[in-house]
């Protein structure tokens, strides 16, 4: 099993900036995803951003130029830093773990983002 806690989340007003932290622990492949995805209420989830342990990442279109995405292999950590923030970004942000060894993934619980004055 893989468990994932995530932090960072919170309230900042528009075009702030937030930074949110994802730890893996337990039985994580080599070679994996790791990424964000978000709910915003009566919408589906959508890709934010991940990270592949080969260094590719794959962002979604919204928030192109304004989120990036890093890993701490050693950590067995993935981080999102969330710039420009707009109020559209409040959802609730899940952290996502995809081990490529048997294509078995793992969800975090999940962090609000509120972006409101």
């Amino acid at each position: 099993q893989v468990q994932l806690v995530e932090s960072g989340g919170g309230l900042v007003q528009p075009g702030g900036s937030l930074r949110l932290s994802c730890a893996a622990s337990g039985s994580i492949a080599s070679r994996n995803a790791m990424g964000w995805y978000r709910q915003a209420p009566g919408k589906e989830r959508e890709l934010v951003a991940r990270s592949i342990s080969d260094g590719i990442t794959n962002f979604g279109d919204s928030v192109k130029g304004r989120f990036t995405i890093s890993r701490n292999n050693a950590k067995n950590t993935v981080y999102l830093q969330m710039n420009s923030l707009k109020p559209e970004d409040t959802a609730v942000y899940y952290c996502n773990l995809v081990r490529y060894s048997d294509n078995v993934g793992f969800w975090g619980r999940g962090t609000q983002v509120t972006v409101s004055s």
